[in-house]
């Protein structure tokens, strides 16, 4: 039968003191708070990849900047997330790329690498004036 984990409360969490080694401490579902040497807390969700079924580990943060109830929610996410066959990582991996993506399509970041472009071919820059509403 396998061990089950006794859910971490708030005050353990506080804590928790840093050893000479690095240790893990479970709260469940694959959720884990690794307490380094320096006394760094950092979270981790550990699972297995869905189509490879290696194990991985998952960075959420570090404690108190996510805090235990955050880093359950984060944790339950990526459950289901794994429930329909996708990889966290591969997810959070693609969501920045998206993100990254968005930003770069924005008319001001053209604007910036067309002015850039000029300037660096020594090419007159057009001198822009913008109509503001009388005050």
């Amino acid at each position: 039968m396998a061990n089950t984990a006794r859910p971490l409360t708030n005050t353990e969490v506080k804590q928790t003191k840093p050893r000479e080694k690095e240790y893990n401490l479970a709260d469940g579902n694959g959720l884990h708070l690794r307490v380094k040497p320096n006394g760094t807390k950092l979270w981790l969700f550990n699972y297995s990849r869905p189509f490879t079924k290696k194990r991985a580990n998952l960075s959420l943060g570090c404690f108190p900047d996510i805090l235990l109830a955050d880093a359950r929610i984060e944790a339950q996410n990526f459950k289901s997330l794994l429930a329909k066959d996708i990889d966290p990582k591969e997810h959070r991996i693609e969501k920045a790329r998206k993100g990254k993506r968005a930003h770069t399509n924005t008319f001001e970041h053209v604007a910036r690498k067309w002015l850039k472009l000029k300037k660096s071919k020594g090419l007159p820059v057009p001198l822009l004036v913008y109509n503001r509403a009388p005050t």
